[in-house]
């Protein structure tokens, strides 16, 4: 570790300022929900990498989940989190309760694009962008920080905030990180430890399924925008849904976006990726792989 001063826990605005009031310059913010695996522990070793001080904040954002979601059970590992931050060198915790980052009922939210927000995650959680958003926005505000660090795991997550940023004209910079996977391909995420044995086994298979629609969608993006790729992509996708579903899966989406906007392919050349997510048992994954 290097030889900085220890982590700062603030758990209020108040803390959070005079532990910001140490450094000179604006920080990196690092966005989580806490439970801490490797992929999270790759977006703050990102933020390290600017030189800036290295804000992690850890809130488990009740906007961002559907009634019948798993917001009681989300894992909570303050304990574990904090031991992982300190080895990584992060900064600052900022870990407010809910009573301190919404200390009257939120009904003033941000609504983000519905043509960015709608779709795909949008589409089977309605709102959850707007909860996304909203939390983000009361991050960059009590913080200003230079810049914020997202992984591309949560690609359309990833998307819609820059998009928020742009349009707002904030002066922070999104930053972004590779998907952090296992050995057998299965994307790091806080709901894989929702999987039983037999489905752990099997959770690799939504990565495998985007992998190989990939590889047959790279020639459809040469005649992207023609009638015969038109027809091509659904099927496609299609195919992939159905290999999934005998496998055991519930597949919500499996599908190509342009990267950019997550619209359909348009044009030959564009720069595409595929986006997936399925139910395994009771667990939800969500992955992507570009094209």
């Amino acid at each position: 570790m290097r030889g900085s001063p220890p982590m700062h826990i603030a758990t209020s605005f108040s803390e959070l300022q005079l532990a910001l009031g140490r450094f000179s310059a604006a920080p990196v913010l690092v966005p989580t929900m806490g439970n801490l695996h490797a992929g999270h522990l790759a977006l703050v070793a990102r933020a390290r990498r600017s030189g800036a001080p290295v804000v992690t904040s850890l809130f488990v954002n009740r906007l961002q989940f559907l009634p019948h979601e798993d917001f009681d059970r989300y894992p909570r590992t303050f304990e574990a989190d904090c031991a992982a931050l300190r080895e990584a060198d992060c900064d600052i915790l900022f870990a407010p309760d809910e009573a301190e980052l919404y200390p009257e009922p939120q009904t003033f939210r941000v609504q983000p694009d519905p043509a960015l927000a709608d779709i795909l995650e949008g589409e089977f959680r309605p709102g959850f962008f707007t909860g996304v958003c909203t939390v983000v926005l009361k991050l960059f505000a009590c913080m200003q920080p230079r810049a914020a660090v997202f992984g591309r795991k949560d690609w359309q997550q990833l998307t819609v905030v820059r998009h928020m940023v742009r349009q707002f004209g904030w002066p922070i910079e999104i930053l972004e990180h590779d998907t952090v996977r296992e050995a057998d391909g299965l994307a790091l995420s806080s709901r894989n430890a929702y999987l039983g044995t037999a489905e752990r086994h099997e959770a690799p298979q939504l990565h495998a399924a985007l992998t190989a629609m990939a590889a047959r969608a790279r020639p459809l993006a040469a005649v992207a925008g023609t009638p015969m790729a038109s027809d091509a992509w659904a099927a496609l996708e299609a195919e992939a849904c159905e290999r999934l579903q005998a496998r055991g899966w519930q597949p919500d989406y499996l599908t190509v976006r342009r990267r950019t906007d997550l619209q359909p392919p348009r044009r030959a050349g564009e720069a595409l990726v595929v986006l997936g997510a399925a139910r395994l048992g009771g667990t939800r994954l969500i992955d992507n792989v570009e094209v």
